[in-house]
């Protein structure tokens, strides 16, 4: 370790975590990308020069910049807050005299409850009716068979596991196991789960996808979906059929992948299902990020009240 701090700029500092974040961390080159992108506005909004020396940074230097995050949405302040925390970090650790600015200051950030965009049945089924009839009507070419065949298998699947769009984009042939009605998941963190797939509609879509899939892909690594030229299918690709769908379906909600997983999870709710075995399906590392489903629409809630309310039974 070096105490000569006033050797050391800010400038070289950043360029030091960086390397440290890469070579000792061995962090993914993304979110290398997003830490310097971060501290590289964190001492332009700061007015830091980078020639300074890191113990010209002060508290006043890093409230000037959290107050130039107030538009930010949440997420996007937790991430560059943690970015320069980590860093700031680094510096307390490779010079013995540099004082932390950050370590003492008390900042709290409030996540504000957003409740997810769901759909209701009706909508599910319209979109659902609407893939169903493209994937069955006749005659068409052998492509666009090809297509509207994979799209209702990708959708019925989507919201029969309430599964992420990145885990259906990357499942392999060899994840889904249809004999035993099965799909294996590679979740966030490398977490693995296995997902029954029961319904006799969501079998069947898959069955027929198999059936026009090109048996040349059938290799245990090769992709489930592809697309049209072999390769798999992309996040892009769902995104815009699911927006392309529910703009034919008349649905003025902004739908997309995720909406079906958060349509899943409510959906179930309300049919009484226990909430840890929503947080099981679903992969969620926490029972307390399942728990956003716990809201109650205004025509369940009156339903609930109406219906099911204590009082009923004291009379």
């Amino acid at each position: 370790m070096t105490t000569q701090i006033e050797k050391t700029s800010v400038a070289c500092g950043i360029k030091g975590f960086l390397r440290h974040c890469r070579f000792e961390r061995k962090l993914d080159k993304k979110t290398i990308a997003a830490y310097e992108t971060d501290l590289l506005q964190f001492i332009k909004i700061g007015a830091i020069d980078s020639e300074w020396e890191i113990e010209q940074i002060t508290r006043e230097k890093i409230k000037v910049w959290l107050e130039s995050m107030e538009s930010y949405k949440f997420r996007t302040i937790k991430r560059k807050l943690a970015s320069t925390r980590a860093f700031l970090r680094y510096l307390e650790t490779e010079h013995d005299d540099f004082n932390n600015p950050i370590r003492k200051m008390r900042i709290k950030l409030k996540e504000p409850v957003r409740l997810p965009v769901v759909m209701t049945k009706d909508e599910v089924k319209k979109i659902l009716t609407q893939l169903e009839e493209k994937s069955s009507s006749k005659p068409k070419s052998r492509q666009a068979n090809f297509i509207a065949v994979r799209n209702r298998a990708v959708v019925e699947l989507l919201f029969a596991t309430g599964m992420r769009i990145g885990e259906l984009c990357n499942l392999r042939h060899n994840d889904v196991d249809l004999e035993h009605r099965i799909v294996h998941i590679l979740g966030k963190g490398n977490r693995e789960r296995v997902v029954d797939v029961c319904l006799p509609v969501t079998l069947k879509a898959l069955h027929e996808w198999v059936a026009v899939r090109p048996s040349s892909h059938d290799t245990p690594g090769d992709f489930f979906f592809i697309n049209r030229l072999g390769a798999g299918l992309s996040p892009q690709t769902v995104r815009s059929l699911i927006h392309s769908l529910a703009d034919e379906c008349g649905i003025s909600k902004h739908v997309t992948p995720h909406t079906f997983r958060h349509t899943f999870a409510t959906l179930l709710l309300e049919e009484d299902v226990d909430i840890a075995n929503i947080k099981q399906i679903l992969g969620h590392s926490s029972i307390a990020t399942t728990q956003i489903y716990l809201h109650v629409n205004p025509v369940r809630q009156r339903e609930i009240l109406t219906h099911r309310h204590p009082r009923l039974k004291m009379t």
